[in-house]
């Protein structure tokens, strides 16, 4: 392992943040949109996607410096399962640094998880 990062979020606060229409925009990455959209954007899982952009930039080490959020992109394989999509400047930064990520989230009601290690990449 070379890193970690983890996030919280109160579903309401993103609930609050859906009310704006750019917000889905903005935040997420052309991929993760249509999945979401697909789903009706479930708030839950618009929460979820939040936290997995904030535990990468705590795993990379950045914060949420130098790349944009929807460049990081929380999408699902067939068989449900998350992983982390990069574009732009995060896959540039994650390479520069030979880290590749893996993710999980879950979520209440009430909250959204997310967490991100990173590790070198082997060879």
């Amino acid at each position: 392992m070379h890193s970690v990062g983890i996030d919280l979020i109160e579903i309401n606060r993103i609930k609050n943040a859906m009310k704006n229409p750019r917000f889905c925009l903005r935040v997420l990455g052309p991929s993760e949109y249509s999945q979401l959209e697909m789903r009706g954007f479930p708030v839950q899982s618009v929460a979820a996607s939040f936290c997995a952009k904030e535990a990468f930039s705590k795993a990379l080490g950045t914060g949420l410096r130098g790349f944009s959020m929807n460049e990081v992109e929380l999408l699902r394989a067939p068989n449900g399962q998350p992983y982390l999509h990069l574009s732009g400047n995060a896959v540039k930064i994650a390479e520069e640094r030979g880290i590749t990520f893996s993710v999980s989230i879950t979520h209440t009601r009430e909250y959204a998880a997310a967490v991100v290690i990173g590790e070198e990449k082997q060879g």
